[in-house]
């Protein structure tokens, strides 16, 4: 027989906070081996002694049976002498030093055997509130630090009672090691007050619900921050909610109870209800039904997509379990209910997503009717994400709760790098070793606080991940606050400050994701970006590198009339294609509502304050105008979204012939929208318009791609299903294949790895010349 051996066992990845300790003491124990297991900064440590096929069997197992929300990116074991211990395997308190490969959690919603507990009478967990387990509930956004234990989290204030410690050291209990565990004698508490502050007697959950039956609108504080919540049913509610949080048009997401009671709203296609039912809980984007604007008037007027997600916390469920009766067990959670609720962000202002008891008090005083809160402190502000489904599995639009702090694989380790975002949809993103972490969802950068939030955010994640970084990466642009931040940032460090072009960064940043490492060829499509060589860019055909790029193609130029107001009145760029078109005489009569339309001919004819743009958005607005489909935009976007609803309704349409033209490397739509000028038929118009673009598109591209090429595409307007779905087929029949954002959204929430992955780049590429 062989003699016993003893293994120093480290594993990296998402270790802590999921249950991989009990699991590695359960393992453990089943192999009968002896030993330890602990958390510490780098992930979690273990030490298995014992005969050589049981340690090994271990060391195979620890990767391949990891908990549900672990993930193991690596196993690392060496020998050790065999310590003069007592036999058995315990877990020990955690150890200390700097976090090199692990990071936090992401937080989930409760799962189903919690929710067995919420809804059993005999349960002591019967309704409350802060129900979890090993296997779900917050994480990132409770944590101050690492390691994961609950001295470093929200929950330190809450000492366990005697029955809560029993679960939290029982091996066999699903609550063993759950540092988030509590129940109604030791953890947080819900309360209800009104407008001014004061309590509202009575069961909490219950009067809630009242209010919101009533056309009340409260604001409930969540996982990451406070939504503001009415009743989707309610007209006047919703209508009040729009006044109140001058939110004039941009859609509500509504939450309902299970995919069975969205399926009244929306289509539910292949794949869907496993996304809205997933443990990350995102918003999904769905298709009306033809009836949904009438049954839910004001929530998300004009568009064919609506957002829906299912409950993810305890107390969201126990608003629904109060309006079905309070039934006991669960089979409710499957029958179709019918309350329906507008749960929005409690970001009035499109200011940071309100987050503390007192601060919900202060900012949303004149917008919430009550708030339903609690004395669990939320540490980390982070939104809902937002997806929708793709080809391959799902896009995101807005990545955040569910998602962050996940680490996106890099094909291989540099330095680290703080890479600091742009102007809109901002985020941030740090790299160590091969790992980039980007942050959730901040912003756009136009107001001081979401401005500090992001100060807040780099502080935050630089802390939890315990970086220094070596260089900062920003935009080209020199105005954006971000930029400004990260000189500064720079400057006081001592390290290099690295200028990225924007749709450098776009592209780089789906390379990055991807693991691409020769020079590509890749199509970048948004609204604005400012260009190397100081112009307005927005449609480019670029061959980017991982450290430089070249310009081989654009759109051909718009004027801009008026300057940046163009980019939010779509009838001024249809102005400035009549006036390409030599019809200039028509802009004063087509868009006679407009007061500035006499004088835009006039400012177009002398070029006043008529900057030309590259930008794929602008073309778009520009067809939107003609078309009357929208003469000025109440939200970013909002013409282009109910173009791409316009054309997914009308359905498929040949591309127009010779509705393009290319010299050089600029491709011209006008022909294309010459015809649209004189379209009668919005909806028809705007499928042409889009098969059209798809079929001019790939025209282009393949013109400038080597045989069988990956083509990289990212920008804003890689959102658009029927424009990508169209460009994705036809690049196809050319042999080309189009990679995209996957891991990140393609528009300038994912820029910041982008611009991480040239200034990264950028380094390894001067030290191998310094070498």
């Amino acid at each position: 027989m062989s003699a016993n051996i003893c293994q120093r066992i480290n594993v990296t990845g998402v270790v802590q906070g999921v249950g991989y300790r009990p699991f590695v003491w359960r393992l453990a124990n089943e192999l009968q081996l002896a030993g330890w297991v602990r958390n510490t900064p780098a992930g979690v440590e273990i030490e298995a002694c014992g005969s050589p096929p049981r340690v090994n069997e271990l060391i195979e197992r620890l990767g391949r049976e990891a908990p549900p929300l672990a993930r193991v990116d690596g196993v690392l074991a060496r020998p050790v002498a065999r310590p003069e211990a007592d036999a058995g395997f315990v877990i020990l308190e955690s150890g200390g030093g700097k976090a090199t490969s692990t990071t936090i959690g992401h937080d989930t919603a409760i799962c189903r055997d919690c929710l067995a507990e919420m809804f059993d009478p005999s349960s002591r967990r019967w309704r409350y509130a802060f129900t979890n387990c090993t296997h779900c509930g917050p994480r990132y956004t409770i944590s101050r630090g690492l390691p994961y234990d609950r001295a470093r989290t929200s929950l330190a204030p809450f000492p366990l009672c005697r029955d809560c410690k029993g679960e939290y050291t029982k091996p066999d209990d699903r609550r063993f090691h759950a540092e988030a565990n509590c129940c109604q004698k030791c953890g947080p508490q819900l309360s209800l007050l009104d407008e001014a502050g004061m309590p509202i007697a009575g069961d909490p959950v219950a009067e809630c619900l009242k209010l919101l039956r009533q056309g009340g609108i409260v604001a409930i504080k969540g996982l990451g921050g406070f939504h503001l919540v009415c009743d989707a049913d309610n007209a006047d509610a919703v209508a009040a909610l729009r006044e109140r949080k001058a939110r004039e048009e941009k859609p509500f997401a509504v939450m309902v109870a299970n995919a069975a009671s969205a399926s009244a709203l929306v289509q539910i296609g292949i794949g869907e209800p496993a996304l809205l039912e997933s443990a990350e809980r995102p918003i999904v984007l769905l298709k009306k039904r033809h009836f949904t604007d009438d049954r839910l008037p004001g929530v998300a007027p004009g568009l064919s997509w609506l957002g829906v997600m299912l409950p993810y916390t305890p107390l969201q469920y126990l608003l629904f379990h109060e309006a079905a009766g309070r039934p006991k067990g669960t089979a409710w959670l499957t029958q179709p209910q019918t309350l329906r609720l507008v749960m929005t962000s409690a970001n009035p202002g499109g200011e940071p997503l309100v987050t503390g008891n007192d601060e919900a008090l202060q900012r949303l005083s004149e917008i919430a009717d009550a708030f339903l809160m609690h004395n669990r402190d939320i540490v980390v502000r982070c939104d809902d994400s937002v997806v929708r489904t793709a080809p391959g599995g799902f896009q995101f639009i807005r990545r955040a709760r569910g998602y962050t702090p996940r680490a996106i694989k890099l094909p291989y380790a540099g330095p680290s790098v703080l890479a600091v975002g742009g102007w809109f949809k901002n985020t941030v993103c740090v790299t160590r070793g091969n790992e980039a972490f980007v942050s959730q969802h901040i912003g756009d950068l136009d107001n001081a606080a979401t401005c500090n939030f992001l100060e807040e955010t780099v502080a935050h994640l630089l802390g939890v991940l315990q970086v220094r970084p070596e260089r900062v990466a920003h935009d080209l642009h020199p105005d954006f606050q971000s930029t400004r931040f990260a000189t500064e940032f720079a400057h006081h460090r001592g390290i290099p400050a690295i200028a990225v072009q924007h749709h450098h960064a776009h592209l780089l940043s789906v390379m990055a994701e991807h693991g691409i490492r020769q020079s590509t060829l890749g199509l970048a499509l948004d609204g604005v970006g400012l260009g190397s060589d100081g112009g307005a860019w927005g449609g480019e055909l670029l061959r980017a590198g991982r450290g430089d790029f070249s310009r081989v193609g654009s759109l051909a130029p718009l004027p801009l009339p008026g300057g940046d107001r163009a980019a939010r009145e779509p009838w001024r760029m249809a102005a400035a294609v009549l006036h390409r078109l030599g019809r200039a005489g028509e802009i004063e009569t087509r868009f006679a509502e407009q007061s500035a339309a006499p004088m835009l001919g006039q400012m177009l004819d002398r070029g006043l304050n008529c900057p030309p743009s590259t930008s794929m958005g602008r073309w778009f607005d520009a067809a939107a105008g003609l078309l009357g489909v929208r003469q000025t935009m109440a939200f970013e976007g909002q013409a282009a979204m109910l173009l791409e609803g316009l054309a997914e309704r009308f359905g498929e349409m040949l591309p127009l012939d010779h509705g393009w033209s290319i010299k050089g490397g600029e491709l011209d739509l006008m022909p294309l929208l010459a015809a649209l000028a004189d379209e009668p038929n919005p909806s028809r118009g705007a499928a042409i318009f889009h098969a059209t673009l798809a079929a001019a598109l790939a025209d282009w591209v393949r013109r400038f791609a080597d045989a069988n090429a990956q083509i990289v595409g990212a920008g804003g307007c890689f959102l658009n299903q029927v424009l990508v779905r169209g460009l994705r087929s036809r690049l196809s029949t050319h042999g080309l294949h189009l990679v995209e954002a996957q891991r990140l959204p393609p528009n300038d929430g994912g820029l910041s790895l982008g611009q991480a992955w040239v200034a990264m780049n950028t380094q390894l590429e001067e030290q191998d010349e310094d070498s």
